[in-house]
């Protein structure tokens, strides 16, 4: 196996160095052969977003560079979850979190390659704590773990007034158990995650340190954050999920066709595998002539391609184009027109008490203030039903006019545009 010494420079470059134990003994290790690292997920919820995906092409990045990933997906830890700053998590079944455990295994399996010299390994930190009794728990784990140095962590210092409970407080221990036992049975060296995690992660490499006088080492992801400030990764309708049941393939890409200028340099070195060189020709492009969004376009598309696949990639650039009147409607997926004209806005109409004028619907669905200004668009030929130029105010579509027996689509001019959904 052939390990890639460019590595941690190329991290470096990415931005996805925010912290690590010793940046030297690191690249030493790396550059000594192949190195088994893994990375956590819990399945506090059905699906992975935003930031797990960070987590994930960050393993596939150090896969590809010859070294050896487990991804531990914690059917233990995730009946607890990670303190966080906006309180406690409710906590879920046991069946819930089983079920969880298979989605979220389901979301990375696809990124790693599980053949090969450095064959990925998935694991569930379930099977090795279920069993374990409590008192070989604080017996071997919990003595190794100041409480001072438990209460100086940031998330338990600022929850400490509103309160926290035993069981969060205590979430660190399992992590750091997990590192430990898969350098014990594996020989897992290094682990890595998000910024917020940076005391979970120290606290696995001390542990390893105190309890078997072994060296590991860990490294943090930054968080990600818009222009202003604020977290990267929710939209108005909640989390950026990578499940395409919870966010649509559709609303996922044009997630990142609309990232800020300023970001769009940022996104393409942590999010997609484009080289040094075509990231800045991107970045050279978009700061010539941001108007063409060149930027947002590539990581649009190397972005939903690599968690939704091409097919659905080009399907999506389809949709997009001929809603704009440029492409055949007729020819679209059902589910991909619907994700886009909802995303878009689209108006219900009851189809039994029957479809209403155009000139209605134009009002319906906003893309006019009133009837006069509707037939006014008509009249001027800018007013569009399916593609089609309507030159009737009175046109009332049919249901041979219903795209996948469901769907009208309206446009006023080149750029507006909206849908009906006939029930």
């Amino acid at each position: 196996m052939t390990v890639d010494l460019t590595l941690l420079d190329d991290l470096e470059w990415r931005g996805l160095l925010a912290h690590s134990t010793d940046l030297g003994a690191l690249r030493e290790a790396l550059s000594a052969g192949s190195v088994r690292f893994y990375v956590g997920f819990d399945p506090t919820a059905p699906s992975l977003h935003m930031g797990h995906l960070v987590q994930v092409l960050t393993a596939r990045r150090l896969q590809l560079a010859g070294h050896t990933p487990y991804a531990l997906v914690g059917g233990a830890t995730g009946m607890i979850g990670d303190p966080r700053d906006s309180g406690e998590r409710t906590l879920n079944s046991l069946d819930t979190v089983k079920e969880w455990v298979e989605r979220v295994r389901g979301q990375i399996e696809p990124f790693l390659s599980f053949d090969g010299e450095n064959a990925a390994t998935m694991v569930n930190n379930y099977d090795w704590t279920a069993s374990l009794s409590t008192i070989d728990f604080l017996r071997d784990i919990g003595k190794h773990f100041p409480v001072n140095r438990m209460l100086a962590r940031d998330v338990v210092s600022r929850r400490l007034e509103s309160g926290i409970s035993y069981t969060e407080f205590s979430y660190v221990l399992l992590q750091s158990l997990d590192f430990l036992n898969l350098y014990r049975d594996h020989g897992v060296s290094l682990q890595f995650g998000g910024s917020d995690q940076w005391g979970n992660l120290t606290a696995g490499v001390e542990l390893i340190r105190r309890s078997d006088g072994g060296r590991a080492h860990a490294f943090a992801t930054p968080l990600l954050t818009k222009a202003d400030g604020t977290k990267y990764g929710k939209t108005e309708g909640g989390a950026l999920w990578l499940d395409p049941q919870m966010m649509s393939p559709y609303a996922f890409y044009q997630f990142w066709l609309n990232v800020e200028d300023e970001k769009v340099g940022e996104l393409l070195r942590v999010f997609t595998f484009l080289s040094r060189a075509e990231i800045e020709e991107l970045e050279a492009q978009h700061a010539e002539k941001p108007f063409l969004r060149s930027g947002q376009r590539a990581l649009a598309e190397h972005v939903t391609s690599l968690v939704h696949g091409a097919e659905e990639t080009e399907r999506i650039r389809a949709a997009s184009a001929a809603l704009f009147g440029g492409g055949e409607l007729a020819t679209l997926s059902t589910d991909t027109l619907g994700a886009a004209l909802r995303e878009a806005g689209s108006t219900v109409v009851d189809g039994d008490a029957g479809i209403p004028t155009v000139t209605d619907l134009l009002v319906a669905t906003g893309l006019a203030k009133s009837k006069g200004e509707a037939r006014r668009t008509i009249s001027e030929g800018g007013a569009y039903l399916n593609n089609e130029r309507v030159e009737d105010p009175e046109l009332v579509p049919g249901d041979g006019d219903l795209i996948g027996g469901t769907w009208l689509v309206l446009r006023r001019g080149k750029k507006n545009f909206a849908g009906v959904e006939v029930r």
